[in-house]
């Protein structure tokens, strides 16, 4: 078990370039925090290329396939994404409580969205707080004391009478919902495949879109202009194919549909980024992806927009759009992760880190030493 006690007590003493300026700088830590002078008795520490800890941006802890699961695999979770280097998780929707995982210095940091919210029988069992239209507002604000700032929305899924992906709250429904989230301090994010409810529900105001292989010139161009969000899930998108076969039988036009969503998906991503849309790292993690792939993520994300882009999807830029400050800063709670060589020459890099180092204390290292017993 991990040895919560000691986090925060050593005192660390780092020499590297620190990303993304590259600027070769000294860091000492103690208490938990980032100093820039000297600290006696500091530990030295190997290492030469110093980030703050990654962002994995849309992952799911305590949630699977079956959907809910215990506080001990809700734990494996974290841990997983915590070797990763992923130090600070923004999980949009669970249907697991881990608010307890704030007690504990030795996981990552959770924004948390509350529950899904959907429509019944018009998402995953068990994974959502499954309501009508004329409910949604109560839904919203029944989310926010399990919320940290982020409500999350089921945008589309496959109709069964129409047999094809639609939006699963009417429009005029959905405005005043997210209108009444953004009264009590909350950004609102939703799930969507299919270009009818991407434009829906930027039209209506929405903070960010998850997945958003139906964005198109129009929605892009909005979502550029009010600075909205895309987090693509680029790892996730790959089971496009087993969705579109599993449901091929019963709603070809779905499956057609999949299919087309998933031959499109990079150009729509090159053009909301030529657009300037704001594009963030997730894998998706949860449900049915492994947790802990934070660098595969990055890796898809790169073939897009270049590795410098990529990383700081997964890095300063999301933690800038979360609201989280610089990690490297005099100060600042020292959460960094340390690698050996540049990432950005060899993103493969990321699946190696030399340190993890959350809250001031070393968690993982390479060779497998962590506060792991």
């Amino acid at each position: 078990m991990p040895v919560v006690a000691t986090l925060g007590s050593q005192r660390l003493h780092l020499t590297g370039a620190v990303l993304p300026d590259g600027e070769r700088r000294e860091l000492w830590l103690a208490d938990g925090l980032v100093r820039t002078e000297p600290v006696r008795d500091a530990v030295d520490l190997e290492g030469g290329y110093i980030l703050p800890g990654l962002v994995d941006a849309h992952c799911h802890v305590g949630l699977e396939a079956h959907g809910p699961v215990s506080d001990e695999i809700a734990e494996q979770h974290a841990l997983a994404d915590r070797a990763a280097g992923a130090l600070l998780l923004r999980s949009p929707g669970s249907p697991t409580d881990t608010r307890w995982m704030d007690d504990r210095a030795d996981l990552p940091k959770l924004i948390r969205a509350g529950h899904h919210i959907a429509r019944p029988k018009r998402y995953i069992r068990n994974y959502a707080d499954e309501v009508e239209p004329e409910d949604l507002i109560a839904a919203v604000e029944a989310q926010v004391p399990g919320s940290d700032g982020w409500i999350k929305l089921v945008g589309d899924w496959i109709d069964r009478g129409v047999g094809d992906l639609a939006p699963l709250w009417p429009a005029e429904v959905v405005k005043p919902a997210i209108d009444r989230a953004h009264e009590l301090g909350l950004r609102v994010t939703a799930h969507v495949f299919g270009e009818q409810a991407a434009a829906e529900l930027v039209e209506a105001g929405i903070d960010g879109i998850e997945h958003g292989t139906g964005i198109t010139g129009s929605t892009i161009a909005l979502m550029a202009e009010r600075q909205v969000a895309l987090v693509p899930t680029m790892i996730q998108l790959e089971n496009f194919e087993t969705f579109a076969a599993q449901g091929e039988a019963k709603f070809p036009t779905y499956a057609a549909h999949m299919r087309a969503l998933y031959a499109s998906r990079l150009e729509r991503f090159r053009d909301a980024y030529d657009a300037g849309v704001p594009i963030y790292a997730g894998t998706d993690a949860g449900g049915y992806q492994p947790h802990g792939r934070i660098g595969d993520e990055v890796i898809m994300l790169a073939e897009l927009f270049g590795a410098d882009y990529a990383l700081g999807a997964a890095c300063w830029q999301a933690r800038s759009w979360l609201g989280r400050p610089d990690a490297l800063s005099e100060g600042a709670e020292a959460d960094l992760v340390v690698f050996d060589e540049d990432p950005r020459s060899d993103l493969r890099i990321l699946a190696r880190p030399r340190h993890v180092i959350l809250r001031g204390s070393l968690v993982e290292t390479a060779g497998g030493q962590s506060d792991r017993q």
